[in-house]
């Protein structure tokens, strides 16, 4: 059956379905009738059945499909515990360059990025956080490529991955904005070092990355160069769009009738207290807001539109973890002075309440979110910039004199 945008609900499942029957072990987690021994080949097979990007067009390995059509194909993979699917709404590195790279740059990588490697976000600097415009991180011209130069700091994952999505500065004589170029930037090669950051919650995702004289191809670049930072603004919104659904937390929330909280309740007691009844019916009142939304900023951004959304639903999402992580504090009672495995409610309830923080910081900073927030989606008057139009060379030499 040929799955196309204008079939049923129903077909679509009835043909997803019988693909996993076909060529997935479900008591396994493995694939069937299979010469598959890595999970390249598996993701292979699944990109040229369709499954990976459905969403996207049938030049590059989609069905042109709408994203709740989508969703029907995502749920079939969770359904039969299968991986593959869903890389059109979770693959950061691939949605951008599909999104914003060129013709060219998307033939020759999006299969490789979609059958296998990850890419980790070279944004964040030790001196350009919040305001990421001001990287310093340099890309030089030689050649047929750039020599880069820099550190980058916070990056998730960047032990793992094969690419990274490098932010660096191509014109110190642009306006801070106008100066950067966007590159999908190879990581597996000499002049890359990654150190682990350990991590209040015992975790080590994050990362510093020094660069060294590497090198990244002049094909590499996403956009145009020194106008980095409008690709950029597609890739950061996708993260803020993955991030404001709750990714980053611990683990799954479920349905309302199982919700982590309500069965906390009830272990502690205390699902009969009409105050916890409420407050518990408030956090997932707030979690069906924020899936509305979520909803609402994708139908936007599939319009063109509606980037600045999603900071809303980032910073909602921040808001929840943190407000789930106290409320599960305030039901343990004095049993939330203990933790390790022996209590583990405790020790769930203190990880989570350390987790929170990731999805605070990550994709940018609450307090970014609320500017963005006031001043795209508000209408509000923007904050001063004493830098805006300044030579970015010279905002440094201002900076360092202060």
């Amino acid at each position: 059956m040929t799955i196309t945008k204008h079939s049923s609900d129903a077909e679509i499942h009835q043909a997803v379905s019988k693909w996993l029957d076909a060529n997935w072990n479900r008591a396994e987690r493995a694939p069937l009738q299979s010469g598959d021994h890595t999970a390249r080949d598996w993701l292979t097979r699944v990109l040229e059945a369709g499954w990976s990007v459905p969403s996207w067009s049938t030049d590059f390995f989609g069905l042109g499909l709408s994203g709740r059509q989508s969703l029907i194909i995502e749920h079939a993979f969770n359904e039969y515990k299968a991986p593959g699917a869903a890389r059109d709404r979770f693959h950061l590195g691939a949605i951008t360059v599909y999104k914003v790279g060129s013709e060219s740059l998307k033939r020759a990588l999006l299969r490789d990025l979609l059958t296998g490697p990850i890419c980790c976000l070279l944004y964040s600097e030790p001196n350009a956080g919040s305001d990421l415009a001001g990287v310093r991180t340099r890309a030089v011209r030689d050649g047929d490529g750039y020599i880069i130069n820099g550190q980058k700091v916070w990056t998730s994952n960047a032990m793992e991955a094969e690419y990274g999505m490098l932010l660096a500065r191509t014109d110190w004589d642009a306006p801070k904005h106008q100066g950067i170029t966007f590159f999908l930037f190879p990581m597996k090669q000499s002049g890359v070092e990654v150190r682990p950051i350990n991590q209040i919650t015992g975790e080590s995702e994050f990362n510093e990355v020094f660069i060294t004289d590497a090198r990244v191809s002049a094909a590499n670049i996403i956009g145009d160069v020194n106008q980095g930072w409008k690709a950029f603004q597609t890739a950061i919104a996708y993260e803020r769009l993955i991030m404001g659904q709750g990714v980053t937390a611990r683990r799954q929330t479920g349905t309302r009738a199982s919700h982590p909280l309500i069965r906390l309740a009830d272990r502690a007691g205390k699902l009969s207290d009409s105050h916890v009844r409420q407050k518990i019916a408030q956090a997932i009142a707030y979690r069906e807001l924020n899936k509305l939304n979520n909803d609402r900023a994708k139908a936007e951004m599939a319009a063109g539109t509606g980037l600045s959304l999603m900071s809303l639903s980032k910073l909602a999402m921040s808001r929840i973890q943190h407000g789930e992580a106290a409320l599960a504090t305030e039901l343990l009672g004095v049993e939330a002075l203990l933790d390790g495995d022996r209590y583990p409610d405790a020790r769930d309830a203190h990880f989570d309440s350390a987790k929170a923080y990731m999805n605070s910081i990550g994709g940018g900073t609450d307090q970014i979110q609320r500017n963005i927030i006031a001043e795209k989606v508000l209408g509000l008057p923007k904050e001063p910039e004493h830098d805006k139009g300044v030579p970015f060379r010279e905002v440094r030499i201002r900076a360092m004199d202060d």
